[in-house]
């Protein structure tokens, strides 16, 4: 417990560094994918996995979080989670396979008939290494997470874009989908060198099984409210308005997901080590949310204020369609940014029951939301979609923080200067923008926009501001563990060969 914060500092930075260089692949292999591919094509994929993303969150049965937010857990528990995920997947593959004629009956599709059966492997795949993903993030190996991370994103993006180079169309992206799975749960079994044995009865899981549930229908619920736009569009406006509207809605998310992705395992494990401290918990908590919202804050507003040419560098001159859609997607991409990280803190407060009832809120509100934009076309949905999440943001907030370390006002203290850095940057940067507008090069003028919203940011929020502290004292504790450590060492369970690293991180063994 006494390098926990040195611990999560490394861990935030290796999972930092492994976001942003993958967002670079997500990004690159999309801008290339987009000018091979047509937008019927991404469609069509999509039709496919916004539903089979439903079912494979109700085959995870929230295991692998359960796993990790656990104070203790036996050899013979993670054996048998391990076999249950297995049976999740099996049968949530099979459903996958019986629902190929429902999904073309219901979008007028008949591709989906051979696709559909495609991803069935996928939900094998996933639950074979769940469990080993699980135990990389319990033990805080993050820089072995992120480098198996990075190597599936490589992985993805190869194998799509060789693909779609040897005219698979819609199919090199559901190929590439499961040659990512499958070198996901590789690595992972190679990085932990567990086996799991057979599962043994009268094994106590019950409270890992009810916390797994209920984070799994949390996560259903939120699901259905985040994706319903698009199954609506599938079926209303088809797979051409899908593809357009995916791509926009992937290509302005992808910078908070990244974020959030890096900083949510480690805050969900730094934080569930601080439960019986809550003062310490309040204090982590802060940081972290700090250094992501200096994070997302400006890059939402690039976003915002360069949409256009972010859709031209990207996606190329026929996508033309999504840059309304992303520019008026900002809003929502916003707010998940403020309200994502606070999911680690209820989870990790052993809150998960709140996170349910929030979601039944959201759930609702979002889909009634997206059912009056859904007339309108994609750029209707994406109005409604963002403006429902606008006025559900402070109730969303205050209920979540009621009754936890952290207050409301916390949050803002610690948003409020990344805030007031990226409207004072926003000026100048726009300025800078229709300057420009002259060169015939829309990546030129994109990059200089932002290399002049970056300095003004940053030399607001550092000097002005004076966080130049915050970001140093990270920085200083990422070094004091670099050198106090060996580097080769990627996990705490490797730092002290005297010691039984299974005791030190919660792990009773049963044997």
């Amino acid at each position: 417990m006494d390098n926990l914060k040195e611990y999560a500092i490394r861990g935030g930075f290796a999972k930092l560094i492994g976001q942003g260089t993958g967002l670079f692949i997500r990004v690159g292999s999309l801008a290339v994918l987009a000018r091979l591919l047509n937008p019927s094509d991404f469609g069509i994929v999509a039709m496919v996995t916004v539903v089979t993303s439903f079912f494979d969150i109700l085959s995870s049965a929230g295991l692998s979080w359960a796993m990790i937010q656990s104070a203790t857990i036996t050899d013979q528990q993670r054996t048998k989670l391990f076999w249950i995920s297995i049976a999740f997947g099996a049968v949530f593959g099979l459903i996958c396979v019986a629902a190929a004629p429902v999904l073309a009956t219901f979008y007028h599709e008949p591709r989906l008939l051979a696709v559909t059966p495609a991803f069935a492997a996928n939900f094998l795949l996933s639950a074979a290494g769940a469990q080993h993903s699980a135990l990389l993030e319990r033990q805080l190996r993050y820089v072995t997470v992120t480098g198996i991370e990075f190597t599936a994103q490589l992985v993805n993006a190869a194998v799509s874009i060789l693909l779609a180079l040897a005219g698979y169309g819609y199919w090199a992206l559901v190929l590439a989908m499961i040659a990512q799975s499958f070198s996901l749960t590789l690595a992972y079994w190679m990085a932990t060198g567990w086996v799991p044995g057979w599962p043994q009865r009268n094994v106590p899981i019950a409270p890992l099984i009810k916390f797994g549930a209920t984070v799994t229908l949390n996560n259903f619920l939120v699901f259905l409210a985040y994706n319903a736009e698009k199954i609506l569009i599938g079926r209303f406006w088809g797979a051409s308005a899908l593809g357009v509207y995916g791509r926009a809605y992937q290509l302005i998310n992808i910078p908070t997901a990244s974020i959030n992705a890096a900083l949510a395992g480690v805050a969900l494990s730094s934080l569930s080590r601080l439960q019986d401290d809550p003062q310490r918990q309040r204090r982590y908590f802060l940081k972290g949310y700090f250094l992501l919202m200096s994070l997302t804050v400006p890059l939402t507003l690039f976003c915002a204020l360069f949409g256009d040419d972010i859709i031209l560098v990207v996606l190329g001159p026929k996508w033309v369609e999504a840059a309304p859609v992303f520019r008026l997607l900002t809003p929502t991409v916003l707010i998940f940014g403020i309200i994502n990280p606070l999911a680690p803190l209820l989870l990790s407060s052993g809150l998960q029951r709140r996170s349910l009832h929030l979601a039944m809120v959201i759930m609702p509100i979002v889909v009634c939301a997206v059912a009056l934009g859904i007339p309108y076309g994609p750029t209707g949905v994406a109005f409604a979609f963002s403006a429902a999440m606008a006025l559900w943001l402070v109730p969303h907030v205050i209920w979540c923080l009621h009754g936890t370390a952290v207050s409301p006002s916390d949050l803002v203290v610690a948003a409020r200067k990344p805030f007031l850095a990226s409207l004072l940057a926003a000026g100048p940067a726009f300025a800078a923008h229709h300057l420009l507008l002259g060169l015939e090069w829309p990546i030129i003028r994109l990059a200089l926009s932002g290399a002049a919203l970056a300095a003004v940011y940053f030399g607001v929020l550092l000097s002005l501001l004076g966080e130049w502290k915050a970001y140093l004292e990270l920085l200083g504790g990422f070094r004091k563990l670099t050198y106090s450590t060996p580097l080769a060492a990627t996990s705490i369970v490797r730092l002290e060969a005297d010691r039984r690293p299974q005791e030190r991180l919660g792990i009773r063994s049963s044997t």
